[in-house]
């Protein structure tokens, strides 16, 4: 008989913390401790940061907005995610990405499934703790090199208006 894993409780000052897409992402729980079933992460976003377009066919992403809002594009068009508002990007790949376009930070809930995104994330805050050193055009090619190595494709900041 298979041993069951344990239950996992991780307290507000726990989890790995890394500077993201112009905020503060915090690994709530990892792949690594769920047998990359999935992965929670704490997103803090300052106004003006989130990420850039992006898509991955091989995740579902959620969002669960806890504090502020963020507006989400899509391909199919633009939501406007308040406090306690879900969003769902299912697979398949759909180029999405947020913003916060307030004046107050939003903290978001994400929860990546399967799991990999939180890889992807680490790796990306160790590189651009690095980056200084490299010209733009050095760390465009590092940063879609990383996308690509977890299922990502990232688009201009620009693409969906």
């Amino acid at each position: 008989m298979k041993t069951p894993n344990p239950i996992l409780t991780i307290n507000q000052s726990e989890g790995q913390k890394l500077k993201i897409a112009g905020g503060n992402y915090r690994i709530i729980i990892s792949g690594k401790q769920t047998d990359g079933e999935y992965a929670v992460i704490e997103m803090s976003v300052p106004p003006g940061a989130g990420p850039n377009p992006h898509s991955h066919a091989d995740f579902t992403e959620t969002f669960y907005v806890l504090e502020g809002e963020v507006t989400f594009k899509s391909e199919l068009g633009t939501y406007i995610a308040k406090k306690s508002s879900f969003v769902n990007i299912p697979k398949g790949g759909i180029v999405h990405g947020f913003k916060n376009l307030s004046n107050e930070t939003a903290k978001l809930l994400c929860t990546v499934t399967p799991a990999g995104l939180d890889n992807l994330f680490e790796e990306m805050a160790a590189y651009l703790e690095t980056a200084s050193t490299d010209t733009e055009k050095e760390t465009q090619e590092k940063i879609n090199a990383l996308f690509g190595k977890y299922g990502q494709k990232i688009f201009p900041e620009n693409y969906l208006d």
